[in-house]
């Protein structure tokens, strides 16, 4: 009788060679030294895009920390007498960040996709209790956020994206050999989501999600009449939100011309294209914000890279596009080698979500795109946007590493004597 024979060429997991192709069926436990992602000494052994992806989110992670911590100084100061208020809890959202990200980047993504769908229906029942009154908080006219007890505020909407981007990466993956109950069970669970979120109401985020979900059903390779009709409905739905809501209204007046209502509905636009400006070619220097001292508000949060802009000119601005550019590089690129459909999807829908909301919310800063509440990932404050980061980001270098493992080779097998 003939047994099946299990060979490793590269990584410390065993594989199984009785299918093709071949599946992970464990890696070895996670050591301590893992959960410090700096002196993780597996890194060495990963491919190429998943060690610059690391790397990379790291000096995206050290510079929005500098910055934040540039920003949110005087207003912390001021409000709690303690200018390192905000920057001290940014740190532990961090610290819990990382231990994530270094802990899924060593657990094999099937074992992540097994678990999307029941995290995607919790997220979703979370995001929609923010709409049941007295349980949702509101901030600056929104309700997106629940206080669970001791627990600091959470925002649903936030914590659901990369678990929106796995899930959707399988039903649009396997969308052929799914029933007709289960495509439409799915498609109706994505639409009561963005449809929740519209509720709260947080138009910029809803449109991120539905932006991620189109993009991904279409490199699925969904018939073009239901990309285009999708979009179109997408459409529909925002001219809709935007003409039943007056402050959505006064943000795209303002947008198209701040100087209107200086004072007022374009006030914030026109403080932060003042701190971008001011910046000039090499910056006012690290610390050095004028805009940021009470001149331009939440600058920490939504408006952040106005501060970062001022404080390093053109020359800053340059890098972090061109940091975000790389990223987008490399995240195309780990797609294109991905041998999984749906390993593809994840890194497709996982770059869209990291460099896609960067750039939504750069162009808001700088006056390209209407006055949003969407964060900088890996520079705004907030916790849930930022363990929101850092699990997107290694769910990216996770398929890079499983994209780029050695072959597997089934050696002929010895006839028992």
């Amino acid at each position: 009788m003939a047994l099946p024979i299990e060979i490793n060429l590269r990584y410390c997991c065993r594989l199984d060679l009785s299918q093709r192709p071949p599946l992970i069926i464990f890696e070895n436990p996670v050591k301590l030294a893992h959960l410090f992602p700096i002196f993780d000494p597996s890194v060495q052994d990963w491919a190429i895009e998943a060690r610059l992806l690391r790397w990379l989110t790291f000096v995206w992670l050290l510079v929005g920390l500098a910055v934040l911590f540039s920003a949110s100084y005087p207003v912390a100061d001021a409000d709690f007498g303690n200018g390192l208020y905000y920057f001290e809890r940014q740190l532990i959202w961090v610290m819990v960040g990382l231990a994530g990200l270094s802990l899924l980047t060593h657990l094999p993504i099937k074992y992540v996709l097994g678990t999307a769908h029941w995290m995607m229906v919790g997220l979703l029942g979370l995001t929609l209790l923010t709409l049941v009154p007295g349980m949702g908080t509101t901030v600056n006219g929104a309700t997106r956020w629940l206080a669970l007890g001791p627990l600091p505020l959470l925002q649903p909407s936030e914590l659901i994206k990369p678990f929106l981007v796995l899930q959707s990466a399988q039903v649009f993956g396997y969308w052929q050999r799914l029933s007709i109950v289960s495509r439409l069970t799915w498609l109706g669970i994505f639409t009561l989501l963005i449809g929740g979120i519209l509720l709260q109401p947080n138009l910029s985020t809803a449109a991120l999600c539905g932006m991620v979900l189109w993009l991904i059903g279409l490199a699925s390779g969904l018939p073009y009449l239901y990309v285009a009709s999708t979009a179109l409905v997408g459409f529909a739905a925002a001219v809709l939100s935007i003409s039943l809501r007056e402050y959505q209204r006064e943000r795209v007046i303002s947008y198209l011309n701040p100087w209107l209502d200086p004072m007022q509905n374009g006030y914030q636009l026109i403080q932060s294209l003042l701190a971008i400006g001011s910046g000039g070619f090499w910056g006012t220097g690290f610390g050095m914000s004028q805009q940021k001292l009470f001149y331009l508000p939440i600058q920490f949060t939504d408006f952040i890279f106005a501060v970062f802009a001022e404080e390093f000119g053109f020359v800053g601005s340059s890098f972090l596009l061109l940091l975000l550019a790389a990223y987008a590089t490399l995240g195309l690129r780990v797609a294109l080698k991905a041998r999984n459909p749906v390993h593809q999807l994840v890194a497709i829908g996982t770059t869209t979500l990291l460099v896609g909301q960067s750039l939504l919310n750069i162009g808001v800063a700088t006056g390209a795109l209407p006055t949003t509440g969407l964060p900088l990932p890996l520079f705004s404050y907030g916790g849930s946007s930022m363990i929101a980061s850092l699990f997107t980001a290694a769910l990216l270098i996770r398929v890079a590493r499983e994209s780029n493992e050695a072959d597997v080779l089934s050696l002929p097998a010895q006839p028992q004597s």
